[in-house]
């Protein structure tokens, strides 16, 4: 059979809502996270739900469990034709965060897939169960359309943890290194740029997480009878923040701004519209690195955002200078920035701005990973992908979010695509949230396509000696 048999079968299994039934079995089993628990619910769906799936179209399944406690299993699923073939790993993950029942809107719930129009609604639509629904029925198109070969080996991992940090997963792909071995990523996670048109993206920002903190003394006193004369912790951390990032967003620590902008990043993002739809906010004006176009920001340079804070009883105000100031913040980051010595580099900084007795924590960090753009999977990629969908799609060098991309990209060493099938006002993490009908369709239909690139004769990297 043809290319376009495959396509038109992805099509299909949305068309004849076989892709409803199989994502509203998976949004009702509630894998919540980050409860700090690993519910039964997180093995039932890989047990369950995914691996009666798996196994009839030739995987060879097997759970794993987390080495770190209270974290969620894993699946390896692996599907060889032939060892002297190359193999794509592909990854998803089944966790969602909470649910929070009580603030969807009147009819919908997380753990009911409900169409509204053009919007499935459920927790889990868009992050990630959507997706990876989508990637599995097109890798059913293709078999179907192929005579159950693909060309390739295939190989799946999923794990139960990402909406909480991803536990345990850089240890299992160390331990599962053989089991995991591969010569091309691919996955599909994040929104797209804009949800008309499609995306690719070859790995993804850092992100650091850190606490500025300073306790003055042991409890508050009355502004009044000590204001002038008592330190104010919550006036000390605005402060410091205010050294670390200015009024208009710029980060002002020199050692965290991230590399100049090469010609290739900037031609790569030369010309993508950021925001504009219909449920996206406005953009700030004036906000940011000045000089830059809204998406060299977004995709190419560092952000220092504050996520909280903290002093006083905010909901219940009184007279009294609070004993204890906090600031959570976060370093979003692009590759090139000595991102492990963030702690170092703004205790240094704020010493050096008379903030020496502000306490600095880093609580959670990853690593920024960005496939080069030359790299012949990108134009690879970007050809089979503009095939299935009648248009090239937009490149991102990263994702602006983060993502585990840099235990695929420099654990296991893996040339590393990423195709979204969400977009940014799909509500992830929050109420309501929801898939698009007409991006799963087409996603559908971009994932066959790549797919069965994959096992063509000629043209595709591995066949030119071109693997990493």
């Amino acid at each position: 059979m043809h290319r376009d048999h495959a396509l038109a079968q992805a099509r299909a299994y949305f068309d004849d809502s076989r892709f409803f039934a199989d994502l509203q079995r998976r949004i009702a089993l509630r894998t919540e996270s980050d409860t700090g628990t690993a519910p039964a619910s997180l093995d039932a769906y890989l047990r369950d739900e995914l691996l009666p799936r798996l196994a009839p179209l030739g995987f060879d399944c097997r759970i794993v469990p987390n080495p770190v406690p209270n974290g969620g299993p894993f699946l390896i699923a692996r599907r060889v034709e032939d060892p002297a073939l190359p193999t794509v790993l592909s990854y998803g993950h089944g966790d969602v965060v909470s649910g929070q029942d009580a603030h969807w809107r009147e009819g919908l719930g997380p753990w009911t897939l409900v169409a509204e129009g053009d919007r499935l609604y459920g927790r889990g639509t868009a992050d990630n169960k959507g997706q990876h629904t989508i990637a599995l029925g097109a890798l059913e198109a293709v078999l179907a359309a192929r005579g159950g070969r693909l060309g390739y080996n295939l190989t799946w991992l999923v794990e139960m943890g990402e909406e909480a940090a991803s536990p345990g997963l850089e240890a299992v792909c160390e331990q599962e290194r053989t089991a995991l071995a591969a010569d091309l990523f691919l996955a599909s996670d994040g929104p797209r740029v804009r949800a008309e048109r499609p995306t690719l993206f070859l790995g993804s920002r850092g992100a650091v997480n850190f606490t500025l903190r300073w306790r003055a003394r042991e409890r508050a006193y009355h502004s009044g009878n000590w204001g002038g004369v008592l330190s104010n912790p919550a006036t000390v951390i605005a402060n410091a923040l205010a050294t670390l990032v200015d009024a208009r967003g710029r980060l002002r620590v020199e050692a965290l701004r991230p590399p100049p902008l090469t010609d290739a990043l900037r031609a790569a993002l030369d010309g993508l519209r950021i925001g504009g739809g219909a449920d996206d906010p406005a953009l700030s004006e004036g906000w940011g690195e000045p000089g830059l176009s809204p998406a060299e920001r977004l995709v190419g340079w560092n952000t220092l955002e504050v996520l909280a804070l903290g002093a006083g009883s905010p909901q219940r105000p009184v007279n009294a200078i609070p004993a204890e100031a906090v600031a959570h913040c976060q370093l979003r980051f692009v590759v090139g920035t000595p991102w492990e010595r963030l702690e170092e580099i703004v205790r240094a900084h704020l010493a050096a701005h008379g903030f020496a007795q502000v306490e600095v924590a880093v609580t959670l960090s990853g690593a920024a990973t960005r496939l080069p753009l030359d790299n012949p999977w990108v134009g690879w990629a970007m050809r089979s992908i503009a095939a299935s969908a009648g248009q090239p799609p937009d490149l991102l060098p990263n994702l602006a979010g983060s993502l585990p991309n840099d235990i695929f990209a420099r654990t296991l060493g893996l040339p590393t695509l990423w195709v979204p099938h969400s977009y940014p006002a799909c509500a992830q993490h929050a109420p309501n949230e929801h898939l698009l009908a007409p991006v799963a369709r087409e996603g559908l239909q971009l994932m066959a396509g790549l797919y069965w690139d994959l096992g063509e004769p000629a043209g595709v990297p591995w066949r030119e000696g071109a693997l990493h």
